[in-house]
């Protein structure tokens, strides 16, 4: 392993499998509030979603979580889940759906290169809903790396695109 190897630009991250206590809870988040797709299931403990037609973009299963807790807060494991929307009009759309559900958001940011809201879904995994502001827009030091910040969100500006 003497050379510097780099993964292929086109690789992507394919799905995300999260262990659940309760299947059912976790479909009604993931696809009654967030809108995702119930592709399959396997039994009555794993169940695949996704977005689009592709065969899965989120796997959940209890098989070794069912009817379980959280893990602590203060541990290793998946600090969030992002799931990235194509505009920030679709971003503004979800957040609308959330809010007038009364769902709670643990909190909204600009980074400079996206806009994302934060939240957890019912067995406290994170969820990020953000999208990529085109990468010409991406803010830069004088050096050309990026200049990602972490800055209060306009929820009212985004929301505006609503009325676009």
């Amino acid at each position: 392993m003497d050379q510097k190897y780099s993964i292929p630009p086109q690789t992507s991250i394919g799905h995300v499998h999260l262990k659940v206590a309760d299947l059912d809870r976790a479909l009604k988040f993931y696809c009654d509030l967030l809108g995702f797709e119930l592709t399959t299931t396997y039994g009555e403990e794993a169940a695949f979603i996704s977005a689009g037609g592709y065969h899965h973009h989120i796997g959940l299963n209890t098989w070794y979580s069912k009817n379980g807790s959280p893990p602590p807060h203060k541990s290793t494991g998946l600090f969030h889940t992002a799931i990235l929307y194509p505009t920030r009009k679709d971003l503004a759309a979800i957040v609308k759906r959330l809010m007038e559900s009364g769902y709670p958001l643990a909190g909204a940011s600009d980074h400079g290169v996206s806009e994302a809201i934060y939240l957890s879904d019912p067995d406290q995994n994170g969820v990020e809903l953000y999208w990529d502001r085109p990468k010409e827009q991406w803010p830069k030091n004088s050096d050309g790396s990026l200049n990602m910040y972490t800055r209060p969100l306009d929820m009212k500006n985004l929301l505006g695109e609503l009325d676009k």
